[in-house]
């Protein structure tokens, strides 16, 4: 379990760096100038990202079933 919130944690913050870099430099490619276009553009990535994220972290909860030690 704990290695798994781990894997799901670093992977989270990689996964979210990386797409506001693209997101960033996409905005800059395409939107030079335009500033209502491109904050439309960063409010509609900045809600896209929970998608994957939700998934991610419903992953990241499950747990194994519990099993009681044994009793020797």
């Amino acid at each position: 379990m704990r290695l798994r919130i781990l894997i799901g944690t670093l992977a989270l913050v990689l996964v979210l760096a990386a797409y506001a870099l693209a997101v960033a430099r996409l905005a800059l490619w395409l939107l030079p100038d335009q500033g209502w276009t491109a904050a439309l553009l960063y409010a509609v990535a900045g809600t896209v990202w929970i998608l994957p994220a939700a998934r991610l972290t419903r992953w990241m909860q499950q747990a194994a079933p519990f099993r009681p030690p044994p009793l020797d």
